[in-house]
This record gives C-alpha cells, sequence and structure tokens, in this order.
C-alpha cells in the first residue's frame, strides 16, 4: 500500500457503489425493462447496460447529449439487443421511469457505511459527497436512506456545472468544507473519475474495492470503510461491534 498522508481535516465520498449499492438497484431496474422487452439473457444485458451507461452518460457530461437523450440512448441499446429495432422517444420515456421506479425500490446502503460515516462525523470530519450523479437523484438517495445529515455539503455535476475527473467540481467541494484541496481524502470506486480526479485537484485519492474486482496500483485502497476508520486512526467499527 502507499504511503498514507497526515490525516485529512475533510474527507469527500462518491455515492454510488461507494456508500449505496448501486450495482445491485440497477440490476433491479435492469431486470424490470428486460422483462418489458422480453430480453431473455441477464448477463449480456448487464454488460451492455453498463457499456452503454459510460459512453451515454460521459456525453451527458459533456454537454453532447441531454438529460433526456442520454437515457434513450441507453434504452435503445437494450431494446435492440433484445430484438426491437425500432422504439419511439415516449416509449424510451416510459421504460426508462419503469427503470426509476425499480431503481429506487432497491436503493440500500453498504452496512458499514452508516457506521464509518457516523465515527467520522462524531470525530469532526467534514464530510462531503462529491458525484456525477442528478443531483435531485442523488439528494433523494441521501434522504431516503438517512445518509443527509453525515454532509456538510452535497456536489453534484449537474449543478456544479462540471463533473468528476474535472478538479473544478472538487475543488468546489473543498470550498464548502472551508478546507484547502490538499487537506482533503476523496473517496471513491472509479479510478479515472475519482482516483484520477482527485490527484488532480491536489487530493488525496482512497479506491475502495467492495467487490475485489479491480487492481488500483499505487493508490491507497481499501475494501471496506472499516478500512478506511482505521487509515485515520478511528477505532475499527467491526472491532469495536458499534453501529
Amino acid at each position: 500500500m502507499p504511503n498514507i498522508p497526515a490525516a485529512p481535516m475533510a474527507i469527500c465520498f462518491d455515492l454510488d457503489d461507494t456508500l449505496i449499492d448501486d450495482e445491485a438497484a440497477s440490476s433491479t431496474g435492469l431486470r424490470a425493462v428486460m422483462d418489458r422487452l422480453g430480453h431473455p439473457d441477464f448477463a449480456a444485458a448487464r454488460a451492455l447496460w453498463d457499456v452503454q451507461t459510460e459512453i451515454s452518460f460521459g456525453a451527458y457530461l459533456r454537454g453532447d447529449l441531454s438529460l433526456d437523450q442520454q437515457r434513450r440512448a441507453r434504452i435503445r441499446a437494450l431494446a435492440i439487443q433484445a430484438g426491437h429495432a425500432e422504439i419511439a422517444d415516449n416509449h424510451c420515456d416510459d421504460l426508462y421511469r419503469l427503470y426509476l421506479d425499480a431503481h429506487r425500490s432497491g436503493w440500500q446502503v453498504f452496512p458499514d457505511a452508516i457506521p464509518a460515516l457516523h465515527a467520522l462525523h462524531s470525530s469532526g470530519y467534514r464530510l462531503a459527497v462529491v458525484t456525477n450523479g442528478i443531483e435531485a437523484l442523488q439528494h433523494a438517495k441521501l434522504q431516503a436512506l438517512e445518509l443527509s445529515p453525515y454532509f456538510h455539503a452535497v456536489v453534484c455535476a449537474d449543478t456544479a456545472g462540471t463533473g468528476k475527473p474535472d478538479p473544478a467540481i472538487f475543488h468546489m467541494a473543498a470550498q464548502r468544507l472551508g478546507v484547502t484541496p490538499s487537506d482533503c481524502w476523496h473517496v471513491g470506486d472509479q479510478i479515472q473519475s475519482d482516483g484520477v480526479g482527485a490527484v488532480a485537484a491536489r487530493m488525496h485519492p482512497v479506491m475502495i474495492d467492495r467487490r475485489g474486482r479491480q487492481r488500483f496500483e499505487g493508490v491507497t485502497t481499501v475494501a471496506n470503510l472499516d478500512e478506511l476508520l482505521r487509515l485515520v486512526g478511528l477505532p475499527s467499527v467491526a472491532a469495536t461491534g458499534s453501529l
């Protein structure tokens, strides 16, 4: 593991697949759309959805597609894979609303999230969420899952005017927290948006690899948020049994 700098004054967190199990929620939404389309192969649909989401949402962040356009592109890709060559915009919109409703029903925090956030907040750390997700949706998740009280700032790409890995969104979070970027750590699961973006912003990146699927060479990496607590010198929640 790389050398760890001095403990930070503040910690920024990605939200989806860092604090919230978005992969599980999106799978719930995806299956609902698959059922409507008659799509029989979840593995193929999941792989396509992930790739198309990266392409289409990336285009949205760059300003090349509107929010609705990127959503329709994702639905159309899935529909074509299911054998539907033509699908109207309004049908795409209906299917995406179905996806969102099912996705919402699957929202859940990782078991270590609230204990770790409580420990950090109680110890005086300034905490923020920095996410490329849509602000209205991200705030709804935070409120529904009772995460909002732990954060002093929530910075989202659509209202910040830029997204990760642009250093500007990290700088905005540091400014709202009242600290310099170099006094912040940023915890996330995506090496480009979270890791590279944090370094460019002069924050210390901490990558979280919850499912053991990725190799983050030369970057501080944790398997869970209990390990993050140990990095900043706080007692392990797992060891103390605190909830």
